[in-house]
């Protein structure tokens, strides 16, 4: 069996870039296509030797930093690869990566972890947050959306079978595409996380790329309205300065930092505070491995991975006085209502392991159903070698014969 994995962009090494990683640790054979490739070569032990080709997009200069502006090109950029010689096809989608051309005889599965958020039920609050809601280019940039939407609808009847990451995702892949999915929660390498054996220190968390949506700048606001407590950030982007104009005194923005600083911070913070509506989430389960309960926002992946009262605290609006009000909340709690060993034990729930023996059972399961699918369309071989045409033969006959009952009377007929 030959397998291609179809991966969107290989920029950074995030969390759909363990997922690849998890995915080709179950078919090492697998061969990846990726419209760009720019992974760095520390953490491309696993997938870089197995990317077999990018896009034309590979050669736009300084694609690297521009890419994501050339969302209408990737489209046309994953239907140039010619994947006819793969038995089963993979894509390990957010975005365009569904849209790959397949065969009737070829397997399609797409492990999904959204229907292309700004251009579906999130397209108003992309074009507002890049100053694009009004004028010429947010007219230009709701037409190409528009486009986008259309072609998103187009090809995912090729895909075979849906994975969702998380029960919300498969609630929108219902509600975009009208198709039913399974539910495999994504990796967590839980094993590069341990309970700190210190104290907790007297400070809070939270660690994010500065975008937009991950709502930021409303945790930075809601402490520097409580100058009693403090709030350590770690995470640099395009936000970084705007947000650091908002932080008081007691706001510690460290910008990037290493793996090791970063885990040291989440094994010792009293919580970790989680305010972005998420696909799945996957940095409150880091802090769950670590024994630290998480504060979070209670829609989209979070209200999947953080239970309520158990492993951490649920806030219902993404505003800096409910951050401020669940912070409160918290530390009301009676001493002991978390226990790191259960905080744990929920985290471990979501390990590589566990999410790579759904996955394979998932993919051998669907790939048995396909070969005999293609098995019950081969046809028959009769005594002599030859195959049975006589039953092919009469096909259309009851066919056109089992159409007469479906097709509607007209009015006169029925009257008759």
């Amino acid at each position: 069996m030959k397998i291609a994995i179809v991966h969107e962009w290989l920029t950074t090494y995030a969390g759909s870039e363990k997922v690849l990683e998890a995915m080709l640790a179950e078919y090492p054979q697998a061969d990846v296509f990726t419209l760009i490739d720019f992974l760095p070569r520390e953490h491309g032990k696993v997938i870089l030797p197995r990317v077999v080709r990018t896009s034309f997009m590979q050669k736009i200069p300084f694609v690297r930093r521009s890419y994501r502006y050339l969302l209408w090109l990737m489209p046309f950029a994953i239907e140039q690869y010619d994947l006819s010689e793969y038995d089963l096809v993979i894509s390990n989608c957010h975005s365009v990566a569904k849209g790959v051309i397949t065969g009737p005889d070829q397997l399609h599965i797409c492990y999904c972890y959204t229907p292309m958020r700004y251009a579906w039920d999130l397209q108003n609050q992309y074009l507002a947050e890049s100053g694009l809601k009004s004028g010429l280019k947010g007219l230009v940039a709701r037409m190409l959306l528009n486009r986008m939407r259309i072609w998103d609808m187009r090809t995912a009847p090729g895909v075979d079978h849906f994975i969702a990451c998380s029960g919300y995702i498969a609630r929108r892949i219902r509600k975009i595409y009208r198709r039913d999915s399974t539910v495999i929660y994504p990796n967590v390498a839980i094993e590069d996380f341990v309970i700190g054996n210190g104290p907790r220190q007297d400070f809070y968390f939270t660690s994010s790329r500065m975008v937009p949506y991950k709502k930021i700048n409303l945790i930075v606001e809601a402490f520097s309205k409580m100058p009693d407590r403090k709030l350590v950030v770690i995470g640099e982007g395009p936000q970084f300065k705007r947000i650091k104009a908002l932080a008081g005194p007691n706001v510690t923005l460290l910008g990037y930092q290493p793996f090791h600083v970063l885990r040291s911070h989440l094994q010792r913070a009293k919580a970790f505070i989680f305010a972005a509506e998420e696909d799945f989430g996957i940095v409150p389960l880091e802090a769950q491995a670590c024994g630290t309960p998480a504060l979070v926002y209670a829609k989209g992946g979070a209200l999947e991975t953080v239970v309520d009262g158990v492993t951490g605290l649920h806030f219902h609006e993404q505003t800096a006085d409910a951050i401020r009000d669940v912070v409160h909340r918290f530390e009301e709690l009676p001493p002991g209502t978390f226990d790191p060993t259960a905080l744990r034990a929920h985290a471990d729930q979501f390990s590589t392991k566990n999410f790579r023996a759904q996955f394979r059972a998932f993919v051998d399961a669907r790939w048995a159903e396909h070969l005999a699918t293609l098995a019950a369309a081969t046809p028959s071989v009769t005594k002599a070698g030859m195959p049975d045409r006589s039953a092919k033969a009469r096909e259309p006959q009851l066919a056109r014969k089992e159409l007469i009952h479906l097709v509607p009377k007209t009015a006169s007929e029925g009257a008759g």
